[in-house]
């Protein structure tokens, strides 16, 4: 985690600052298990990795169906060995999908002129107070409800 500096009898001390949250975008996981493109699996992997590691990695329920569908038609993963990779997201925060969020996405997909599939996506990284989303999906460097996007792939 980040350290602050802050004065103290003595000098400066460490304080520990808790890092920011990242919600990830169903395809940085899907890239993992993506043999065709090997750059964006292992830059997929070191982001899980480093999000795992800090615990400062959030997805959503949405996410989770969206891979399991993605990597079993699109890539040819074996349906149980999609579900064993899906239980290891445990280790990630886990937005669940509400009839809030629902309207909330509505809204994202109204205002901001996203889909309603993305306005979930923001919807969900904005409830759990994600300041970056990584995802291949939107325009990177746009903030939309208060959540900077960021493609990590490009």
């Amino acid at each position: 985690m980040p350290q602050a500096d802050r004065a103290g009898p003595g000098g400066p001390v460490k304080a520990s600052m808790p890092a920011d949250k990242v919600f990830l975008d169903t395809n940085v996981l899907a890239y993992a298990q993506d043999l065709d493109s090997p750059d964006k699996r292992r830059r997929s992997r070191a982001i899980i990795t480093q999000l795992a590691t800090t615990g400062t990695g959030v997805i959503s329920t949405q996410v989770m169906q969206e891979f399991y569908v993605a990597v079993t038609r699109k890539m040819g993963v074996d349906p149980l060995a999609a579900k064993g990779v899906l239980q290891t997201f445990k280790m990630f925060e886990l937005v669940p999908v509400t009839p809030s969020l629902i309207e909330a996405a509505i809204d994202s997909s109204v205002l901001d002129k996203i889909s309603f599939w993305d306005g979930l996506i923001v919807a969900a990284a904005a409830s759990s107070g994600c300041t970056l989303l990584y995802s291949e999906d939107l325009n990177s460097g746009q903030v939309v409800r208060g959540v900077k996007i960021e493609n990590p792939f490009a």
